[in-house]
């Protein structure tokens, strides 16, 4: 019977513990928190770039991770994604434009440490001129509470396949023929 009891105190203790930690988060501030931090980190280049925004808004470290819509994109890494931001975002010929986020679903996990989100985004802009959109693009991420910031630390961005149209030639330029 002893065994059995002590059993019981520590299933109760357990159960327990994470009630008690969930008790002490404001679930409803934290979740404005994240679904500022998720605008934060997507519009930063929005009207003028920031970087410090950027990279202020994801973890800085080998963890940080972004599948894109190809094969060949694959983020894993701050020094990857400097790189890759440099190369494109920083390019004076690139100016994003705007960003729509639509559908937002935020959750957050029970300790009030992590999060996750899932959203239909239109990210909008201009290379040397031309436009050009990710319109109607999935997007997943997990952002994760540090030193009391939360951060972005993963993200997916996809398109439903049953909604992909063959693109047409000016499409891909973002020019209609005239």
């Amino acid at each position: 019977m002893p065994i059995r009891r002590l059993a019981v105190i520590i299933a109760v203790i357990f159960l327990a513990g994470g009630a008690i930690v969930s008790c002490g988060v404001d679930r409803e501030a934290e979740k404005a928190e994240v679904i500022r931090a998720i605008h934060d980190h997507i519009n930063w280049a929005i009207p003028d770039k920031k970087p410090d925004q950027l990279y202020g808004s994801i973890v800085q470290d080998s963890t940080f991770f972004i599948f894109h819509p190809d094969s060949k994109s694959t983020i894993v890494g701050i020094e990857p994604f400097r790189e890759m931001v440099d190369a494109v975002f920083m390019n004076p010929a690139c100016k994003p434009t705007r960003s729509d986020i639509r559908d937002l679903r935020v959750t957050l996990s029970q300790s009030g440490e992590a999060a996750w989100f899932s959203a239909i985004l239109d990210d909008c802009g201009e290379w040397d001129g031309r436009p050009y959109a990710w319109l109607n693009t999935r997007w997943t991420g997990v952002l994760e509470k540090r030193n009391g910031r939360w951060l972005v630390a993963q993200m997916h961005f996809s398109f439903a396949s049953d909604a992909v149209e063959e693109p047409k030639p000016q499409d891909s330029i973002g020019i209609e023929e005239k």
